[in-house]
C-alpha cells in the first residue's frame, strides 16, 4: 500500500481509502469481515458520513482495540432523525449527532471533523456564518477533532472552501464522468441517464479546482470513484465503455491535489479488487486509451490529464508533472514560490525539450506538448 499526504493536515493516508456508505446494509459479521481485510491490506482511513446508529456501532465494535491505527472521518450535520438520514446545521441536533458518533465508534476524538455536505451557496452561507462553524472550532480547540474537513459534491463550493483557509481538506466526488459535468448545486445532475451529445473534455472548473486545492495545500479524499457503479457497465457508462476499479481509481489518483479514493465495498472481495491497484500493471491502470477510443462524449481532447501515455521521453522529461507544474502555474498572475520549487526539484526540465514529437503520437488526447514544453520553459525561466 501507499500513502500519502493529506495536504496541509500532514496526515499520511493509504491512496486506497474505506468509504463506509456501503456497510450500513450489512449486518456486524459483515462489516467487520470488510474492515478486517482493509485492515490486512494496509488501508487506514475510513469514512463515516452515516448517521444511522447501527452502521455507526458496527464499525465502532469493528474497530475496537486498533482504533490508533485508522484515521477517521466523521461528519458534523449528518443526523437520525424520526428513524431516517437528516442534514442539518440545528446546533443542537448536529452536537446529539456528533456525541453520539463518537460513543458508537467507541473514540473520544474524529481525526477528521468533516463540516457534512456543502453543495449550495445558502450551506456555505448557513454553516459559515453562524453558531454551527463555532461548533466545529470548539470541537478542535477541545481536541474532538483533529483537522477540519468538508465534504462537497460541488467544485464551486471546493473553491470556496480553499479561499476560506479554515478548510483543511475537502471529500469531493471524482470520477471521468462527473468531471465532464459543469458546476451544480444538485447531485442528480450527475447520475442522469444520458449525458448531453456535445460534452467533451474536463469541465475548466473542475480541472481549476483540482490545481487550486494541490496549489493551497488543501488535500483531497475522493467520493463517488465509481460513480456508483455506473462506470462498471458500458449501457449506462456516459462513455459507451466499461472501465474496472483499477481504471476508476487510476483515474482518481492522476488528479492534483488527491490524496486518498474512499471506494465503497460490499465484502472483502471488492476491497481486494480495489487494493490490486497496488500491483496492477500500467495497461491494467490505463483509463486513458479506453477513454479515448470511448464511442460517446470526446474526453479530454487537447488537455493533458497527466496520464502517462506520453512517456517514455527520449530526453528523461516527466512530461506528465512538468504539464502539472505548467497548468498550477499558469493559474497565477506570477509563478508561486513553492510550484517553481517543485518543478526546479524535476530532474529533467521543459527546456531539455528537442521537440521530436514522439510524445505526442503516444498521447491518447492529442495534447501538443512540444508546444506546452516551450512555454512551460518561457514559464519558469
Amino acid at each position: 500500500m501507499q500513502y500519502r499526504r493529506l495536504g496541509r493536515t500532514n496526515l499520511m493516508v493509504s491512496e486506497i481509502g474505506l468509504g463506509g456508505e456501503w456497510l450500513e446494509r450489512h449486518s456486524y459479521e459483515e462489516c467487520k469481515a470488510v474492515i478486517d481485510r482493509a485492515d490486512q491490506l494496509g488501508i487506514n482511513i475510513l469514512d463515516c458520513w452515516m448517521s444511522e446508529p447501527n452502521v455507526r456501532t458496527n464499525i465502532g465494535r469493528a474497530l475496537a482495540g486498533r482504533r490508533e491505527r485508522w484515521l477517521i472521518q466523521g461528519h458534523i450535520g449528518s443526523t437520525w432523525l424520526d428513524g431516517q438520514y437528516v442534514r442539518t446545521r440545528n446546533l443542537e441536533k448536529c452536537r446529539e449527532a456528533f456525541e453520539d458518533l463518537l460513543a458508537r465508534m467507541q473514540t473520544d476524538y474524529m481525526d477528521l471533523g468533516m463540516i457534512h455536505f456543502i453543495d449550495q451557496e445558502s450551506d456555505w452561507d448557513e454553516a459559515m456564518n453562524g453558531p454551527f462553524i463555532q461548533y466545529v472550532l470548539e470541537l478542535k480547540s477541545s481536541g474532538k477533532i483533529k483537522h477540519i474537513g468538508m465534504s462537497t459534491h460541488n467544485p464551486a463550493m471546493v473553491a470556496k472552501a480553499v479561499e476560506s483557509g479554515l478548510i483543511e481538506m475537502v471529500m469531493f466526488s471524482v470520477n471521468p464522468a462527473f468531471d465532464l459535468l459543469p458546476p451544480t448545486d444538485n447531485i442528480d445532475h450527475y447520475f442522469a441517464e444520458e449525458y448531453q451529445a456535445d460534452l467533451g473534455g474536463i469541465d475548466p472548473v473542475r480541472a481549476g479546482v483540482y490545481r487550486l486545492c494541490e496549489q493551497q495545500d488543501v488535500g483531497i479524499t475522493v467520493m463517488k470513484p465509481y460513480a456508483g457503479g455506473r462506470l462498471f457497465d458500458e449501457k449506462r457508462s456516459p462513455f459507451g465503455v466499461a472501465l474496472t476499479p483499477v481504471q476508476c481509481i487510476h483515474y482518481c489518483l492522476t488528479r492534483p491535489g488527491v490524496a486518498a479514493v474512499m471506494a465503497g465495498y460490499d465484502t472483502p472481495e471488492h476491497v481486494e479488487q480495489a487494493v490490486a491497484y497496488e500491483t496492477a500493471t500500467q495497461e491494467e491502470r490505463d483509463y486513458a486509451g479506453v477513454l479515448a477510443r470511448a464511442p460517446r462524449h470526446t474526453f479530454g481532447q487537447g488537455e493533458c490529464t497527466y496520464c502517462g501515455h506520453c512517456k517514455p521521453c527520449p530526453m528523461e522529461i516527466d512530461i506528465a508533472m512538468v504539464n502539472k507544474y505548467y497548468d498550477l502555474a499558469a493559474m497565477q498572475p506570477e509563478v508561486p514560490a513553492t510550484v517553481k520549487a517543485h518543478y526546479d526539484a524535476l530532474e529533467h526540465h521543459a527546456d531539455a525539450c528537442i521537440g521530436c514529437r514522439a510524445c505526442e503520437g503516444r498521447c491518447p488526447f492529442g495534447v501538443r506538448i512540444a508546444e506546452r514544453m516551450r512555454k512551460t520553459a518561457e514559464l519558469f525561466g
